[in-house]
């Protein structure tokens, strides 16, 4: 069987649903749900450690320490939980997609630019 981008990311984006799923189980340790939602909201943050416009190292935190973050949770999650919460997020990949999390995604956006804008004018004023 190979191995093919998409498939990794397909898995990746179904582990970053499964670790949500797990931080709202009650089998799952509080430390372990902290760890959990902090992966999964880094995730789907447009906002990076690293910023993607810099070469090579701004791809870093997508295509390595995202990986190893989602690992090291899935570790620590009681593997019959993390099995069922893999299986509900595979299930609910064809479903409509929260309205609450894509407000908070666009707000987050507009935050970013409003900054951006008002850095730009700040010092092409002075």
């Amino acid at each position: 069987m190979g191995w093919s981008l998409r498939k990794w990311s397909g898995l990746v984006k179904r582990d970053i649903h499964a670790l949500y799923l797990a931080s709202r189980d009650p089998r799952v340790p509080w430390y372990v749900k902290g760890l959990a939602v902090l992966i999964a909201a880094y995730a789907v943050s447009p906002i990076d450690l690293i910023p993607d416009f810099i070469p090579v190292l701004g791809y870093l935190d997508d295509l390595l320490l995202l990986p190893l973050g989602i690992a090291l949770v899935v570790k620590l999650i009681p593997g019959d939980v993390m099995d069922e919460c893999r299986d509900r997020a595979a299930r609910a990949a064809g479903e409509p997609v929260s309205l609450a999390a894509a407000a908070v995604v666009i707000v987050l956006w507009v935050l970013v630019l409003v900054f951006v804008v008002r850095f730009y004018v700040s010092s092409s004023a002075a």
